[in-house]
């Protein structure tokens, strides 16, 4: 590499290490996502919740350099060499680490190499779970008639150290609420030494696992009871500790833990970038979801041909749309072809369902046609039906490439005249899902979701068999016709057939 193009790598590259927060999605910061969004490459921890994953671009790389006690898939310094080579190369790099990234964290020592490296980097914080795990838990940290005093240390110092660094001492007699992280292992260590150095041992005391998240737990103890309390659950890392009066507080704010669907195992097997509506419903409902993304949208073969009929869109007396992604793909081609939302002149619009027909409203077009119940494609030619007599009316219908041909079947039997536009493709989804898979295997789940018969087929194709009493939530005729052909049965139908309609499907289900 030339001087020149070496100097131009170096100004162009950059490194941002992210806080990516205690997990909940909605506590990543918005600084923190844009980074994600322009990064050319992620490097992302084992405390980095997956789902941060869909705001990236569709051609970053994901490097998983994840590390929990004993299991590391990449130590520290090759960490460093990698970000550090990555930021070199001229690339946008973005590296995710859970919670804040300079609190006990190794952060600090990351922006240290990329410094002595000579290459750009920024620390953008991120929510700490010492603070976030106990509010999620209904604990405050502070609180003015318990505590105006908070102390965070770690449970899980250089094991190098010949000897501890903290002062139990001074620990043991300070004010107010004590938090420390990453202190599952030497728990009993950990509170005999504060109660040797002079700690109240009936001191409230709740750990807080996998904090934010849907499968958060949290175990209620006191300082001299909560090590015995640990083995006796089984209880495991990762988990946020706090100690103090301020524990007492759960018992009244405790919100997130008594949301409807709170400790429900949900499977959502949406595509990636679709997966957000569903699994947010879901999340909001206190669900703990599994995503398994088992399609992936792609553009069709003839791209060509499906731009040729996008541009001939405003002869045509009707568009017919059967799917948000269709809407997408028309519209994405539409306005490289056309400058004005007029050009479409004064074909009127069909959709599907609400879903589709809210997708078609985002790019502010209204909708002329939709059934009012039966959100298929039955249901829409019936309404074409009860409309008006469509004999030599002109058709567009834009779709998937594997659809089932009711509506160009049954629409040209009332002598519409049908063109059918390709939009797109679904394919299987190539990226990994095998850690989502494997939490499946492991802990199961109580519901699996499919919201169409594509879903359906995918997801049977990876061979996973569904765990015993997981329970199938379809979202509507064709999808659950698709469970029967793969010898399952649906537990419950979504009515009416759209995402906030699975959801309630859910909730009933569960609910019974």
């Amino acid at each position: 590499m030339s001087s020149a193009s070496s100097s131009k790598s170096l100004s162009s590259g950059i490194c941002y290490l992210v806080g990516a927060g205690p997990g909940d999605p909605g506590l990543l910061t918005l600084k923190g996502k844009a980074c994600i969004e322009k990064a050319d490459v992620l490097v992302y921890d084992y405390l980095s919740n997956p789902a941060f994953l869909r705001f990236a671009r569709p051609d970053a790389e994901k490097i998983y350099v994840g590390k929990k006690a004993r299991d590391h898939a990449m130590k520290q310094e090759d960490i460093n060499a990698l970000i550090v080579k990555l930021t070199r190369e001229g690339k946008v790099v973005t590296r995710l680490k859970g919670g804040d990234p300079v609190l006990f964290g190794r952060g600090a020592e990351e922006a240290a190499e990329l410094a002595e490296a000579g290459v750009r980097f920024e620390l953008v914080p991120g929510i700490t779970s010492a603070i976030a795990g106990p509010a999620y838990a209904g604990i405050p940290v502070t609180h003015r008639n318990h505590a105006s005093q908070l102390t965070i240390f770690t449970g899980h110092e250089d094991p190098t150290k010949p000897e501890t660094a903290l002062n139990y001492a001074k620990l043991a007699q300070a004010d107010g609420t004590k938090v420390f992280l990453m202190g599952v292992e030497r728990m009993e260590e950990i509170t005999n030494a504060l109660i040797q150095h002079g700690a109240n041992p009936d001191t409230p005391m709740a750990l807080v696992r996998w904090a934010t998240h849907g499968g958060q737990r949290t175990l209620v103890a006191t300082l001299s009871t909560m090590a015995q309390r640990v083995r006796e659950t089984g209880f495991k890392a990762p988990a946020v500790a706090v100690v103090g009066d301020v524990v007492t507080e759960r018992e009244a704010i405790n919100w997130f833990e008594n949301r409807p669907l709170f400790g429900k195992r949900i499977v959502v097997t949406r595509t990636r970038q679709q997966a957000g509506e569903l699994t947010r419903e879901l999340v909001d409902l206190g669900a703990d979801v599994i995503e398994v993304p088992t399609i992936r949208i792609e553009e069709p073969k003839d791209r060509r041909g499906f731009a040729e009929l996008v541009k001939d869109a405003h002869t045509y007396d009707w568009l017919i749309f059967t799917s948000p992604n269709g809407v997408e793909a028309f519209f994405h081609w539409f306005y490289q072809l056309y400058q004005d939302a007029r050009s479409i002149g004064g074909v009127k619009i069909a959709a599907i369902g609400p879903g589709t027909a809210k997708k078609i409203r985002e790019y502010r077009l209204a909708v002329d046609l939709m059934p009012e119940k039966d959100f298929v494609a039955e249901g829409l030619v019936q309404a074409f039906k009860d409309r008006e007599d469509v004999e030599n009316q002109t058709m567009l219908w834009i779709k998937a490439e594997e659809t089932r041909e009711v509506i160009a079947n049954e629409l040209t039997g009332l002598r519409a005249i049908v063109d059918e536009a390709i939009a797109y493709r679904t394919v299987p989804e190539r990226e990994e899902n095998l850690e989502a898979l494997a939490r499946i295997k492991a802990e199961g789940a109580d519901v699996i979701t499919f919201t169409s018969a594509s879903t359906v087929d995918h997801f049977m194709a990876l061979g996973v068999d569904l765990p015993a009493g997981t329970q199938i939530a379809s979202i509507g005729p064709v999808t659950s016709e698709a469970v029967r052909r793969h010898g399952l049965e649906p537990a419950i139908e979504a009515d009416p057939h759209t995402i906030p309609g699975l959801v309630a499907a859910v909730k009933q289900l569960l609910d019974a």
